[in-house]
């Protein structure tokens, strides 16, 4: 041919070739599984998230099937830092979940959250920000840069017991949600502290304590997901699933403790997944 040599591929050869790429498909299978990977369940136990309190003022709109307002303040983790959208931050995704579950009842979910605020920016912009609308419940995220950046609430509460003064006074139920468990938050000393205070702070006055710290604690310790899996690449705030499951949890409890007369905890638990 030409003056060329045809060397033909012995047997032997050939099935190396063969064997060399079936090991360089098997190398590729592994990142093809984890980029198709199912999100983990969303485990929300009722215990865990259950209101002590029933929201009477939402409840009885939802009874008498008229509009309900939510505002939900806080700073990043509530205006959606972390999430791939503003569809995807908590109270878009809680407007969707409570819509559906009560369709008679028009509910607007009003996101209220600004970066980096700690209780008292909050409180200066409350009148505006919350009160104005007026508020069938208010939701409000508290704690996390106070912790983050070593500011201590020396003041016991009391900011917060101004808060939760203020959305008293327009008759609209609290519900109170404290600082995520990520790995920028549980460096820091006082973190527990916080989420101690909060708590406390809630059962004296009385109201409601949504306890975010301890269910993304839970899906750390019990669930024994990594914290890539439910935090963003910056330690701090959530992602898309962990905002979706946050929202699910959130609007759970709040469909019980509204409805907490007409439905009892072992019926609800037949709703979870």
């Amino acid at each position: 041919m030409n003056g060329e040599t045809f060397v033909p591929i012995s047997d032997l050869a050939y099935r190396a070739m063969k064997l060399t790429a079936v090991a360089a498909l098997l190398v590729a299978l592994p990142l093809a599984a984890r980029a198709d990977t199912p999100a983990p369940s969303c485990d929300t136990p009722l215990d865990l998230i259950r209101l002590i309190n029933p929201l009477s003022h939402v409840g009885h709109k939802l009874s008498a099937g008229v509009p309900v307002t939510i505002v939900a303040i806080g700073s990043s983790s509530t205006a959606g830092a972390g999430a791939s959208s503003p569809a995807k931050n908590y109270p878009s995704q809680l407007a969707v979940e409570l819509n559906s579950r009560f369709p008679h009842s028009p509910i607007t979910v009003l996101n209220r959250g600004v970066n980096g605020e700690e209780v008292a920016d909050m409180l200066k912009r409350f009148d505006q920000s919350v009160l104005a609308a007026k508020p069938d419940v208010v939701l409000w995220q508290l704690g996390t840069n106070s912790v983050i950046r070593d500011h201590l609430l020396v003041d016991r509460g009391a900011a917060i017991r101004e808060g939760i003064n203020k959305i008293r006074a327009i008759g609209a139920d609290v519900v109170l949600i404290d600082p995520q468990y990520a790995p920028r938050v549980i460096v820091k000393p006082e973190a527990q502290h916080m989420v101690d205070l909060i708590a406390a702070t809630a059962k004296a006055e009385d109201v409601d304590l949504f306890r975010r710290y301890e269910v993304m604690k839970r899906w750390y310790n019990d669930d024994h997901m990594t914290f890539e899996s439910f935090v963003s690449p910056d330690g701090l705030h959530m992602n898309d699933w962990s905002y979706s499951c946050f929202a699910h949890g959130l609007a759970l409890a709040i469909a019980e403790a509204a409805e907490r007369p007409v439905m009892s905890a072992t019926a609800l638990s037949h709703m979870m997944p």
